[in-house]
């Protein structure tokens, strides 16, 4: 065949956009972690804010951009689960690990409960549901770190919430996911970017944001988990079946 009779290769440039947006939270769990241990807590917790910002927005872009049917031969929610690994339960453990937040006497051992659960929770084959739920606790160790240091939570306590959570990774409840459920979506989404400004905030003010920020922002978490109890309530009887 002459070269002027080969066809072009078309490369579908907004796909791989999508997945290489969706890449950079593996750079921003290194500079996370590279932040932690360089004692720079504001600087970890930003890292961790930013990589929910994109893990929030990258499944829109890869539905406009049809990834999937553009680039079949990459797996855009392979990436998604390593780069939230890393991001979501790597990083928030160390970063309480090195901070003090846990037993020293049992760090290892309950950062490896957190470790070892939230990987089955990212593996499990109904871990994201066809109706738009996450099964299990979803790994939402950002959050609870940023919880237990904005309240200096004990050694104690941080192990016993910790432990408590990973237990719930194998409790099959269903969890709102925030962008795609859709009943109360719209509530949700708007709840959750105001507590979204709320949560920089507290991460603006670390080390010592003010208390009242942040039993204020607990109304979304308090929000999200009774509205997945009841939906799951609901869903019950069909999810059993």
């Amino acid at each position: 065949m002459r070269v002027a009779d080969a066809k072009p290769v078309r490369i579908p440039f907004a796909a791989v956009a999508v997945h290489a947006y969706t890449a950079t939270g593996a750079i921003l769990a290194f500079v996370g972690i590279r932040a932690v241990f360089e004692g720079r807590v504001r600087l970890a917790f930003a890292t961790m804010v930013a990589a929910t910002f994109v893990d929030s927005t990258d499944g829109v872009l890869a539905r406009l951009a049809r990834v999937k049917e553009m680039l079949p031969t990459v797996d855009g929610a392979r990436i998604d689960d390593i780069v939230d690994y890393l991001t979501f339960v790597v990083l928030p453990m160390l970063l309480l690990d090195r901070f003090g937040f846990l037993p020293a006497r049992y760090a290892l051992a309950i950062v490896a409960v957190v470790l070892l659960s939230s990987l089955y929770g990212f593996t499990s084959t109904d871990a994201k549901t066809s109706d738009h739920f996450f099964t299990g606790f979803p790994s939402y160790w950002n959050i609870v770190a940023l919880y237990l240091y904005v309240f200096g939570a004990t050694p104690l306590v941080s192990a016993v919430v910790l432990l408590a959570l990973s237990a719930l990774v194998f409790v099959r409840i269903g969890y709102v996911y925030p962008s795609r459920t859709p009943v109360l979506r719209s509530l949700t989404v708007a709840l959750g970017a105001i507590w979204a400004v709320m949560v920089a905030a507290m991460i603006w003010w670390l080390p010592a944001p003010p208390r009242w920020l942040g039993i204020a922002s607990l109304g979304f978490p308090v929000y999200y988990i009774v509205l997945s109890l009841v939906l799951h309530a609901r869903r019950r009887p069909a999810f059993s079946e």
